[in-house]
């Protein structure tokens, strides 16, 4: 306990602790002094959905928060605790049962198996982590969880937590699923007619989530994306992994239902965008081993490159892979294409994939490396919204392939709202042909469309990295969270 004895001019304070001692400063230095004490003791639990997609970006704000002084521990599933490697700082992981703690979800026969048994298992094995932590003295100030898990708020409500909501989905996305939950978008769709919902601009069908213009593909997840929002209104905060200018429209028009809204992304390592957390230039967590690539980056000229990569999740047929290795090839431009061991059978058995002086595939990369690279010149991707907030963070034009659940719709956003990239058409066979895809990598590379795209894509890097730098949106969102924290 510190006791101040405030006087006009050089004050003296008793640490009770250390003895008195002779303290010249101001009363607001002092003040601060004593906010900066109170804000150590914040504790924030953070909760991610066991999955590398929600969990690097929940690991990073954890990083922004711990960076300001806020203690963390990060939470997920036994499994991924398993492969987590040792935390930054002084981040501390714990870990629930998710009921497949030895394999995870590939352990599951299916995804509705998983989430039956998580959703038995992971209330009761949180209750018992809240309840050990806060019986041994460590007291938290509040559970910022994974709006994919939503059975979480009334498990904090019962231990009389703060909550905050983090969603790992872009606001445009998550506006779409929200009219879904409230019944003002019925599925499944009735026609082909354009969709005009509050909050967005005029949508088409295959411009939403693949879970609703195609109504009935993977039900288990279509509940999982929509009951994120069953409950959302009662959470304390409700943060989400975007800025403000980049979806300024339905921003202002969700905090209009979520008062307490708030954009604190991108969330990606700090040195690729404000670079003021000198030791923050990994996402520190990755179930791949990546390869090296930059050596055979460097021989390449500035902006001859086209990266590939689907993520870490997506799995394409074969008959897709070809065409995608064959319109590489024919394009003729240098090529770097990330292909997961567990799909590398599926490439054609005539296409030249190692070490050619033209292409080179590997099986993981690290992406942020890649993509700060000078030598690339655009970016093929599934539209995942971790890959396109890190295009987007780096300036890097991108080509549009989407494969399913939210990339339909920030395809939309890349080619049509921030005009940033392209997006390749489908088939009738719902295939991306490679002539298509050739197409495509031309207009970028080559033409005044390409160069107009690619100073779009260099705007919106500037405005992305202003973004969470000291007194932009999303830093000063993060800061007014945490003062709500230090005053609670």
């Amino acid at each position: 306990m510190i006791v101040y004895f405030l006087f006009k001019n050089p004050i003296r304070y008793t640490d009770k602790r250390r003895g008195v001692i002779n303290y010249k400063a101001t009363e607001a230095q002092i003040m601060e002094k004593e906010h900066e004490t109170k804000r150590k003791r914040v504790h924030c639990l953070v909760l991610a959905y066991p999955h590398q997609g929600h969990i690097n970006p929940m690991l990073q704000f954890s990083k922004r928060l711990q960076h300001d002084g806020v203690r963390v521990t990060l939470v997920t599933s036994h499994f991924y605790c398993k492969t987590i490697p040792k935390l930054p700082g002084s981040i501390t992981l714990e870990g629930i049962s998710d009921g497949f703690d030895d394999g995870g979800i590939a352990e599951a026969e299916s995804i509705k198996a998983y989430l039956d048994r998580f959703w038995i298992s992971g209330p009761q094995t949180l209750s018992e982590l809240l309840e050990r932590l806060i019986s041994c003295g460590n007291l938290i100030d509040c559970l910022v969880y994974d709006s994919f898990l939503p059975w979480t708020l009334d498990i904090a409500k019962k231990h009389d937590l703060t909550c905050a909501v983090f969603l790992t989905q872009p606001l445009f996305v998550n506006c779409v699923y929200h009219h879904v939950q409230k019944g003002n978008l019925k599925v499944p769709l009735a026609n082909n007619n354009a969709i005009s919902l509050p909050g967005l601009p005029l949508l088409q069908p295959f411009d939403l989530p693949s879970f609703i213009y195609s109504y009935g593909t993977y039900s288990a997840s279509f509940e999982l994306v929509v009951n994120q929002f069953s409950n959302i209104e009662k959470a304390d905060w409700v943060l989400c992994n975007t800025f403000y200018e980049l979806e300024k429209e339905v921003t202002k028009w969700l905090m209009k239902i979520w008062p307490k809204l708030k954009t604190i992304g991108p969330t990606i390592p700090s040195m690729f965008l404000d670079k003021r957390a000198k030791d923050d230039d990994e996402y520190g967590f990755s179930l791949f081993k990546s390869e090296e690539c930059v050596k055979w980056m460097d021989e390449k000229p500035k902006g001859s490159i086209v990266y590939v990569s689907f993520g870490s999740f997506s799995t394409i047929s074969e008959v897709q892979m070809e065409e995608v290795a064959f319109g590489l090839q024919e394009s003729g431009y240098n090529f770097l294409w990330v292909v997961r061991a567990t799909e590398m059978g599926k490439i054609p058995k005539d296409f030249e994939r190692v070490n050619s002086e033209k292409g080179l595939v590997v099986t993981w990369c690290s992406q942020l490396k890649v993509l700060e690279h000078e030598a690339v010149g655009c970016f093929v991707t599934h539209c995942g919204w971790n890959s396109t907030l890190e295009a987007l963070s780096l300036g890097v034009p991108m080509i549009a392939m989407p494969q399913w659940t939210d990339q339909t719709t920030n395809a939309k956003l890349i080619e049509d709202v921030w005009k940033i990239g392209l997006r390749v058409s489908l088939d009738d066979k719902g295939v991306f042909r490679r002539e298509a895809l050739k197409h495509a990598l031309k207009k970028i590379m080559e033409t005044e469309i390409g160069i107009e795209i690619k100073r779009k894509a260099i705007q919106w890097k500037n405005l992305t990295a202003k973004s969470v730098d000291e007194g932009g949106s999303s830093d000063m969102n993060i800061r007014h969270f945490i003062q709500s924290l230090v005053h609670s």
